[in-house]
């Protein structure tokens, strides 16, 4: 009678390699910001002076945070920036998002406690990071699958989120 081993599991491909990396300038930024976006099941959270740079306003990003937020029911893209006139003038793209998806976006503007915060944030799941050191300055760095590491700058963009107002809604009233 022959016996078989039942099956190893295989890696999931979906899942990446835990890794940490320096982002040497706006570029690398860029790149890394669309990869840990193409790794997003249910959470995508940003902090930004107002979105204009870092490849915000692309119709590449745009592409994969719409599969993002058509992925799952529950995904959410939650932004605080300083200032959303960047947004709402240059920003068709992301607006286009917030229309077509109002239930899963939040925008806020940061509050008065936390207009000091110059260092852009982009968090997925709170297991991936990526963070720019300052928006003044090219260099960031890159955290994958490792979610005790992005845990601290989970927790910055949590104390910046709840200094946050009311920013960008998918409708504009004209009042």
């Amino acid at each position: 009678m022959a016996t078989s081993t039942p099956p190893t599991p295989s890696s999931d491909p979906t899942v990446p390699a835990p890794r940490e990396e320096a982002l040497p300038d706006a570029s690398s930024i860029v790149r890394a910001i669309d990869e840990v976006i193409g790794y997003a099941k249910t959470q995508v959270q940003v902090f930004d002076v107002d979105l204009s740079t870092l490849g915000w306003g692309s119709a590449q990003r745009a592409d994969a945070l719409s599969r993002f937020l058509r992925g799952a029911r529950t995904a959410r893209l939650d932004v605080v920036v300083h200032d959303t006139r960047w947004i709402e003038a240059h920003g068709a793209r992301f607006m286009q998002l917030l229309r077509q998806f109002p239930h899963a976006m939040t925008v806020y503007r940061a509050g008065p406690e936390a207009r000091a915060a110059m260092d852009p944030l982009v968090i997925v799941d709170r297991a991936h990071s990526v963070h720019r050191f300052h928006a003044d300055q090219p260099r960031g760095a890159l955290v994958v699958a490792s979610p005790a590491l992005v845990k601290p700058l989970a927790a910055r963009f949590d104390e910046i989120w709840a200094t946050g107002q009311p920013g960008l809604t998918s409708s504009t009233l004209g009042l």
